[in-house]
């Protein structure tokens, strides 16, 4: 299973890359695979202020439909427009070309909060 260093998770899958004032954001290769074939993504929160741990969208999988929760505060600024077309991108390259939102952090010591790559690989192992 494939759990980058350089990013944080959160305890509901999300992986958080920081890129100055800003975060990508993603669900964990652990994630896609309990879900399973992914065949839609719901994000119309472009443009929203939101709170930690607050739903910024939902992922839906052939055999569910999961909730995606904000890392950290912020304005969501963009949405990755290329799983409109190709949401299996989440199954084959979370980490990659399967980001899902960036978000202008409000708060950014929040990140503190979040999860080194051995704590998330503790956590799923657990």
């Amino acid at each position: 299973m494939n759990i980058p260093a350089d990013l944080k998770y959160t305890k509901d899958h999300e992986w958080v890359r920081v890129e100055g004032d800003k975060a990508v954001v993603g669900i964990t290769d652990f994630a896609q695979g309990e879900l399973g074939d992914i065949v839609f993504l719901e994000i119309e929160t472009e443009g929203d202020e939101l709170g930690k741990e607050e739903v910024f969208g939902t992922v839906e999988a052939v055999k569910t439909v999961s909730d995606l929760f904000m890392p950290v505060s912020g304005t969501v600024e963009s949405f990755n427009t290329e799983l409109e077309d190709a949401p299996e991108l989440v199954n084959k390259d979370p980490y990659g070309k399967g980001w899902m939102i960036k978000i202008a952090m409000s708060d950014s010591s929040e990140l503190d909060d979040l999860m080194s790559a051995d704590e998330y690989k503790d956590l799923i192992e657990g």
